[in-house]
């Protein structure tokens, strides 16, 4: 299970946005992506899991995709198609938009997928995507790969995208603050939950104050994931 859903029924929502900082910059992200659309197009979210950017698309006409493989406990039936994304089942320039929200890491054959979406996207329409850096091994065995700023920008370039913008979500003190909350995780369950109220004290302070010293890391080099738009 991930951080998000071990440690995230525990603490109150703006600890949330302060701790999860990919969690919140996809919401973020997803919301000034969808505001910039225009209604009524179609939009592909390429691996779509559960569906669940669905309702932030209320204006538009949502196509969830997924071979439906990479966690056995998700339900999978509000997808609207469930197909390889290395072949998409859809004529080229189908849709007015795409995202690919953390899934590029699962996917074994990333270029051929970012080509699929380029094809089947309208010209000069938009990608979202989001890719991790420095993130834990999630839906073993299904999951391949990490990506820097260079390698996303390589893929998109030989996918044929012509321009994109590649942000990074958070830098070095807001890794080391996500390592530290990780470590409440090895002290859920059985006898191990009577060392997680002390564990909780002593790691909680430093993992609140470290995002704010994030301004000292300009680089971003150890940034936990990227958000990029990509045309």
């Amino acid at each position: 299970m991930s951080l998000e859903g071990r440690f995230g029924r525990f603490v109150p929502d703006f600890v949330k946005r302060r701790l999860m900082r990919v969690e919140t910059g996809i919401d973020e992200a997803l919301q000034q992506f969808v505001a910039a659309l225009e209604p009524g197009g179609f939009v592909l979210d390429a691996a779509a899991g559960e569906a669940r950017h669905r309702a932030l698309f209320s204006r538009h006409r949502y196509v969830g995709v997924d071979l439906a493989v990479g966690d056995a406990a998700w339900n999978y039936q509000r997808l609207d198609a469930r197909a390889n994304l290395e072949r998409l089942p859809f004529p080229d320039e189908t849709f007015s938009a795409a995202i690919s929200i953390v899934t590029l890491e699962h996917l074994a054959e990333p270029l051929q997928v970012l080509q699929e979406i380029r094809r089947t996207l309208q010209p000069g329409k938009p990608l979202l995507l989001v890719a991790p850096q420095m993130w834990e091994v999630h839906q073993a065995p299904h999951d391949y790969y990490r990506y820097t700023r260079h390698g996303l920008e390589y893929l998109l370039g030989k996918a044929g995208f012509e321009r994109w913008t590649i942000e990074p979500m958070g830098g070095y003190f807001t890794l080391l603050a996500r390592r530290l909350m990780a470590a409440l995780i090895f002290f859920q369950g059985g006898l191990r939950w009577l060392a997680f109220p002390l564990v909780a004290a002593a790691v909680a302070p430093a993992a609140l104050l470290l995002p704010s010293l994030d301004g000292l890391d300009s680089r971003k080099d150890y940034t936990l994931a990227y958000v990029c738009i990509a045309r």
